[in-house]
């Protein structure tokens, strides 16, 4: 068979994503070019690989063995890729990371400085919320990715603590708890609450801190992103739990305050997560090395 490894690349994101339209998206194709590619990989094997059940694509038995095969071969070549770079002792080539979406208050300012010392590398960055990073995370399709909540699979997992995520419960200035002190959380979850989406690190943490005193809420309104629910929280729509990496520029400007709750701030930490013996790229492992050692002081300057 001459199989190339384009076509392994196709095969591989189209069992994935049990989709043709999402595998396109992700190689940057269109549909029909993905199908054709398909299509001679099945004629190159003889045998049908993929097979329509409801609405969804799954391998048949030979797919299965095809995507056995795709996977450890795209692995050995990523494997190789990243042991030439090393050899070679320069920092560049891809640096793919997921990231979930509240991240983008502070990532983006922390790989702009490493670029800056590392112009070679070609940053891929993909920002979406939890479910999605934990999925790419176990589908080990990213360099390492960047969470707030380590997934019960740890003892699979590799965990770099590297930042504070400090969470708080935030108002409008002109909202009437705005100048009591020491509130008791009873009293504050009477207010208006605006939470985040049911599977969101900060909603988890929220809920962890509520069970806890035997509290139960219901939500105002739910919302799909922190900045979604900080625009909420400006508008006086209600208050809410934000991490304060994602209200900085608020909070000096003096739109936004942290009330004085008992037993807040929440105080947590980000973490840099790759799967158990991942090897990592001379990028991955100098970027990772950067953001522990450095991420803290290039935040704070």
């Amino acid at each position: 068979m001459h199989l190339t490894l384009q076509q392994l690349k196709l095969f591989e994101s189209v069992v994935r994503n049990r989709s043709f339209t999402r595998a396109a998206e992700e190689m940057h194709l269109t549909q029909p070019a993905v199908s054709i590619q398909l299509k001679r990989l099945e004629e190159q094997v003889g045998l049908p690989l993929l097979e329509n059940v409801g609405k969804k694509i799954f391998p048949t038995a030979a797919g299965k063995s095809m995507y056995a095969a795709a996977t450890d071969i795209l692995n050995r070549v990523a494997d190789l890729k990243r042991e030439v770079e090393s050899l070679k002792g320069e920092v560049r080539g891809p640096l793919q990371l997921s990231i979930v979406t509240t991240g983008k208050y502070f990532m983006p300012h922390l790989l702009g400085h490493f670029l800056h010392q590392h112009p070679g590398v070609v940053p891929l960055l993909n920002f979406t919320n939890r479910a999605q990073v934990v999925e790419r995370l176990m589908n080990n399709e990213d360099d390492f990715v960047v969470m707030g909540q380590i997934p019960e699979e740890e003892n699979r997992l590799v965990a770099h603590p590297f930042l504070e995520n400090i969470l708080a419960i935030v108002a409008p200035p002109d909202h009437r708890l705005a100048q009591r002190k020491n509130l008791q959380l009873e009293e504050v979850i009477r207010e208006r609450f605006i939470g985040r989406e049911p599977g969101s690190g900060t909603q988890m943490a929220f809920n962890r801190v509520l069970k806890k005193k035997g509290l139960t809420i219901v939500p105002y309104m739910e919302l799909g992103s922190s900045e979604a629910i900080k625009q909420a929280v400006l508008g006086g729509l209600g208050i809410a739990v934000l991490s304060l990496h994602s209200m900085r520029v608020e909070q000096d400007a003096g739109k936004l305050v942290i009330l004085d709750v008992a037993g807040f701030p929440i105080k947590r930490r980000w973490y840099a997560v790759h799967l158990k013996g991942k090897k990592l790229s001379l990028a991955a492992q100098s970027f990772l090395d950067f953001i522990l050692e450095e991420g803290h002081r290039v935040l704070s300057s």
